[in-house]
């Protein structure tokens, strides 16, 4: 028998709509960028956490449970990456806000392969299969159709974040006010890899 949808709905709003890596880097993308810019990264990063709960729920996640090396290994090099990634934020060099677009920055593949190495997503669709999958012949359709709503969830969820991000490029067109904002969202960054780690 599979588990209401209510109570799924509400797991999938709470790990999308709280603070973590992805949530951050949305902001960070869309406050530089403005709002368009974190769309495919948007699209990116929540099609990747669905495909990992798809992926969990088909398997994989009794191997990790079974195989408890590899995912503390998983655990450190999505961290390791990370951290990073939070260096090349806080050590940017101080520029003016800028709008165009012939800075490489992170897409809809890259956001959807951070979530390969991103810590918050494993765990959430670890959580996801053993909560909410249920047993049965239906088992694996059940997965499917979880990994596809919370795929309609996560949408708008960090769609908020981008709003929030786009909003606050006012404050930031000063190349001072920049790299304060660059360098809080990477401290920032770096919480939300190690306090899973932490606490």
């Amino acid at each position: 028998m599979s588990s209401p949808l209510l109570p799924f709905l509400l797991f999938a709003f709470v790990a999308s709509i709280t603070p973590g890596p992805t949530n951050i880097l949305v902001l960070s993308n869309s406050a530089r960028y403005g709002l368009r810019a974190a769309l495919p990264i948007i699209l990116g990063a929540c099609a990747g956490a669905a495909g990992i709960v798809l992926a969990v729920g088909s398997g994989l996640g009794e191997s990790l449970v079974q195989l408890p090396r590899v995912q503390t290994a998983m655990q450190w090099i999505g961290i390791a990456w990370l951290s990073y990634l939070a260096w090349q934020i806080f050590s940017a060099p101080a520029h003016a806000l800028e709008t165009d677009t012939a800075h490489k920055r992170l897409g809809m593949i890259g956001a959807a392969g951070l979530q390969l190495v991103n810590p918050k997503t494993w765990m959430m669709a670890l959580a996801v299969v053993s909560v909410f999958a249920g047993q049965g012949e239906g088992r694996q359709a059940h997965v499917l159709s979880l990994s596809i709503v919370f795929f309609l969830v996560s949408l708008p969820c960090l769609g908020v974040w981008a709003v929030l991000g786009a909003g606050s490029s006012r404050a930031l067109r000063s190349a001072t006010a920049l790299q304060r904002f660059n360098r809080c969202m990477a401290l920032l960054l770096v919480a939300s890899a190690w306090l899973g780690v932490l606490l």
